[in-house]
């Protein structure tokens, strides 16, 4: 018999909840500065997490809670395509 496999949880930074990895959208800092959608959640770099949901995408921006967690200014274009 063997074991169900665990999916690893991680914390949105918009509303504070814990989910499944898959369940968030990864947003990683780049090397040459801003930040961009991490789609296959495999870039390097530093990463936060994200629900899909508008209401944390809008709680996120407010609280300016990804530019404090990736170290950077978040773009407006990012903030578009998250939205979109």
């Amino acid at each position: 018999m063997t074991k169900p496999r665990r999916e690893p949880a991680r914390t949105c930074v918009g509303c504070r909840e814990q989910a499944g990895k898959r369940a968030l959208i990864r947003i990683v800092r780049r090397a040459e500065g801003g930040a961009a959608v991490d789609r296959a959640g495999h870039a390097l770099g530093r990463g936060a997490y994200l629900h899909a949901d508008p209401e944390c995408i809008d709680s996120a921006r407010k609280r300016r809670a990804l530019d404090r967690a990736l170290h950077t200014t978040i773009q407006p274009e990012l903030w578009s395509e998250l939205a979109g």
